[in-house]
């Protein structure tokens, strides 16, 4: 497993959803079905299915936000209702596999991040990046908040 830093930024149109962080498996992809059926409404948007997690701070942290969207080439000059617009740009830790393998990914990437010394940054958003490859499988990439 391929893990690194970098420097990104993210512009993203989507819905934000909500809810008990233990349902986010089921609810995410929910809300990205409704979102795709509105694709049509989204100027500049790059093809990328993305979505934004609110970290989870401590176990006691039982509920949070996401966001679910595309990535778009360039800042909107109008968004379509009941969507929002977002810019992210900051150092993240990185690492891309097949998305059946997305627990093992996160955990594997979350104890390269500590070996490495970096300090998660818990106020600004997990990324994860949607890619299709062959087979009808699809690839995610995660990117994790850090403190430079």
């Amino acid at each position: 497993m391929d893990c690194k830093k970098v420097k990104k930024s993210f512009r993203v149109v989507g819905i934000k959803g909500g809810g008990a962080f233990a349902n986010f498996g089921a609810e995410v992809p929910k809300l990205a079905q409704q979102f795709l059926s509105r694709l049509d409404e989204v100027e500049h948007h790059s093809g990328t299915e993305i979505a934004l997690f609110e970290p989870k701070k401590d176990e006691n942290h039982l509920e949070g936000h996401f966001y679910v969207g595309l990535m778009v080439n360039e800042a909107l000059k109008e968004v379509p209702v009941g969507m929002d617009y977002i810019e992210a740009a900051q150092a993240y830790v990185t690492t891309r596999g097949k998305i059946h393998n997305i627990d093992n990914l996160h955990n594997q990437l979350l104890k390269w991040a500590d070996d490495q010394g970096y300090k998660r940054d818990l106020e600004s958003h997990i990324v994860e990046t949607y890619h299709p490859i062959e087979n009808g499988e699809e690839e995610v990439e995660i990117y994790l908040p850090i403190h430079i």
